[in-house]
């Protein structure tokens, strides 16, 4: 099975089910970047305080500060597979994290899109029963995903990485499909 993977999907596609899931079984290390920056941050390191400083004042992290510690993260792990999940959201920082892969010999060997029709996603995401979760609040979600991941994607596809799979029916269906693309 490929062992550099990127997860992409819409909000309730079931992203961090299914991450969760293949690290286990297959012995990759699960890479959140929201998870990566907290850990920084509670390990008191250099990047730790520069990501604080920026989220204390209510800013958004730089790419070039996401990808020092995704690099260091990855430098970390000796050769172990790893699943990315949350970087990149855009072309542009794809286009800055390729090179960063390149320079530690770990590139990209498939991106993962689960696909979901909207309404099951609504359905799923109402679900949860979050109070910040509405119909229209999911539906601008949605609408947001789409705009902003759509040249993500495209900019895989045309790489001859993506992989499209149905992010419908049981967890455990999904993983099959999942590893199926990935064997």
């Amino acid at each position: 099975m490929k062992q550099r993977l990127l997860f992409l999907g819409p909000p309730g596609a079931g992203k961090g089910t299914q991450a969760a899931l293949l690290c286990d079984r297959h012995g990759l290390r699960h890479l959140s970047t929201g998870d990566l920056l907290r850990a920084e941050v509670s390990a008191g390191s250099a990047l730790g305080q520069e990501a604080e400083s920026v989220m204390n004042r209510g800013e958004l992290v730089s790419d070039s500060l996401v990808l020092a510690i995704v690099k260091a993260q990855l430098g970390a792990l000796n050769g172990q597979g790893w699943l990315l999940d949350g970087f990149p959201r855009n072309v542009a920082q794809a286009e800055a994290l390729d090179p960063l892969l390149q320079e530690l010999n770990q590139p990209i060997e498939a991106v993962v899109l689960l696909e979901l029709d909207d309404a099951v996603l609504i359905e799923r995401l109402l679900s949860r029963g979050r109070d910040d979760d509405n119909e229209a609040v999911i539906r601008n979600r949605l609408v947001v995903y789409a705009d902003k991941t759509e040249p993500l994607i495209e900019h895989y596809r045309q790489r001859g990485l993506l992989q499209s799979v149905e992010a419908h029916g049981s967890i455990e269906a999904i993983t099959e499909r999942i590893e199926g693309v990935l064997a």
